[in-house]
């Protein structure tokens, strides 16, 4: 079956808009324009917009989609099956949100206890999965899955003062690191200051320290654009800087 432009965004949920623009984009290209100069859309488009809007639910950014179905490995059936997974993880996380919010209105009403503990378990989760999502490939290949299961595992068992004290220790490091940035130093005294921060950061989520590690997760953070940009965000260069600072401060 054929569609036009207006009748599949009816189909599928989308505005003409964002089809227009897939096609602007080479990502999602109709399989032919008729007499009167209308898109047409065939089943090889179709299916091809499926896998496109399953990647977007999944948080995919539009440029990594187009990568992706544009490899000449691209596996639609081996793409489906992962969709299903990552899917289920994300029902299997909504199910502990709310498991967490029903649990929290049954104390307040008096029927069922909760510890502090309990109050933010499904939270440590989503952290686990957002990492996971955004950096669990890379982090796999270079570490191995063992070591990054145990560091979920320390999410987990994480309580409230500590958790606490991992989001004011990431915010001192950033404060630090953007004064000694000023400098053009990465040897300064504040420099080091900040890369010591980085590493009492790192210790919270791994279960042994090693300079070797330490220098190996500043270089990514440099080799991995998205990397670079969470730091590049509030001072281009940043990442750089930090690399720079720790492997001074690894070879100490």
């Amino acid at each position: 079956m054929e569609y036009t432009v207006q009748k599949l965004g009816l189909l599928a949920g989308v505005s003409t808009r964002t089809l227009r623009y897939y096609d602007e984009i080479d990502l999602l290209k109709p399989a032919r324009i008729n007499s009167s100069g209308y898109r047409i859309y065939g089943q090889a488009e179709v299916d091809r917009l499926q896998q496109i809007l399953f990647y977007r639910e999944l948080g995919v950014s539009l440029e990594e989609i187009k990568e992706i179905m544009s490899s000449p490995t691209f596996d639609a059936e081996r793409a489906l099956r992962e969709h299903r997974e990552k899917l289920l993880e994300k029902r299997a996380q909504l199910d502990r949100l709310i498991a967490n919010v029903d649990l929290t209105l049954a104390q307040r009403e008096g029927t069922k206890t909760m510890t502090d503990k309990q109050k933010f378990e499904g939270f440590k989760q989503q952290l686990i999965h957002d990492n996971e999502q955004q950096y669990g490939e890379e982090i796999r290949a270079k570490y191995g899955d063992e070591r990054v299961e145990r560091a979920n595992r320390k999410i987990k068992e994480m309580s409230e003062e500590e958790y606490a004290q991992v989001e004011q220790l990431n915010e001192k490091l950033h404060a630090t690191l953007k004064q000694a940035f000023a400098s053009g130093d990465p040897g300064s005294e504040l420099a080091q200051q900040a890369a010591d921060l980085h590493r009492q950061w790192l210790s919270f989520y791994w279960d042994s320290y090693s300079k070797e590690a330490h220098a190996g997760v500043a270089q990514m953070y440099v080799d991995d654009p998205r990397f670079t940009a969470y730091y590049d965000k509030e001072q281009p260069g940043l990442a750089a800087f930090l690399r720079d600072a720790v492997v001074i401060y690894t070879q100490a």
